[in-house]
């Protein structure tokens, strides 16, 4: 598990370091899809590892409103504090903790039961899901995005 979250956190930093490359408002101009912009889906990814991550470990999950923040900066620090927490959860982590069970219930009132291991694998896959859309529009604004090739990296 830890593979992954490693390979995300890098291609994470890549993004980061590509956009100090580009204009500031290109970062937060509005877009279509994901959260609406470049900086808002940095955020996005950052903000729900730390959601899922506090869930899983029983804490108070830090609720930090996306539209509040503005610079990369910000993004980068949220960042840095979420992962380190996340290394330290998969540090504890073993093949019976992905067995324990996650009962959420949503602000709808509809519950639901997930492993912990599926919920691992969910935070993996939905940030994968959202740097695919990085690379759109870096594509849109004639830029290379970030290679996120697992293999040839």
């Amino acid at each position: 598990m830890l593979e992954l979250f490693s390979y995300n956190w890098e291609i994470r930093e890549e993004w980061f370091n590509w956009c100090r490359e580009i204009d500031p408002d290109e970062l937060t101009k509005v877009r279509t899809g994901g959260m609406g912009s470049i900086l808002k889906n940095l955020f996005h990814v950052a903000d729900c590892e730390q959601i899922w991550m506090n869930q899983l470990q029983g804490k108070p999950v830090i609720k930090k409103d996306l539209h509040t923040i503005s610079t990369l900066d910000e993004v980068i620090e949220f960042s840095g504090m979420t992962r380190q927490q996340t290394e330290n959860f998969l540090s504890l982590w073993t093949p019976a903790f992905g067995k324990k069970e996650l009962n959420m219930t949503t602000s709808s009132g509809k519950t639901y039961l997930f492993t912990y291991q599926k919920v691992m694998q969910h935070v993996v896959t939905h940030e994968i899901h959202h740097i695919g859309q990085l690379s759109v529009w870096a594509r849109e604004i004639g830029k290379k995005p970030v290679s996120s090739d697992l293999i040839f990296r």
